[in-house]
């Protein structure tokens, strides 16, 4: 899947709204323009998007039904 695809599925299933869904998408982005990136620039781009992952923390915990949409 692309990042086109991905773009397309998150809006569709309305996934605008996952956080978890953009990180991906960001990372499936950096990783079709890696070939064009310096090391440095595509370390520093990992690393952001890195930093916004771990900003997410575990703000779904009590919410994992509403969240993910299974029963855990």
């Amino acid at each position: 899947m692309n990042s086109k695809d991905l773009a397309r599925y998150i809006e569709q299933s309305q996934g605008i709204s996952k956080p978890w869904l953009l990180i991906q998408l960001r990372l499936k982005k950096l990783e079709e323009s890696k070939e064009s990136l310096s090391e440095t620039e595509y370390i520093n781009q990992l690393m952001d998007i890195h930093q916004d992952l771990m900003k997410l923390g575990e703000w779904w915990i009590g919410r994992e039904n509403e969240v993910f949409g299974s029963s855990l």
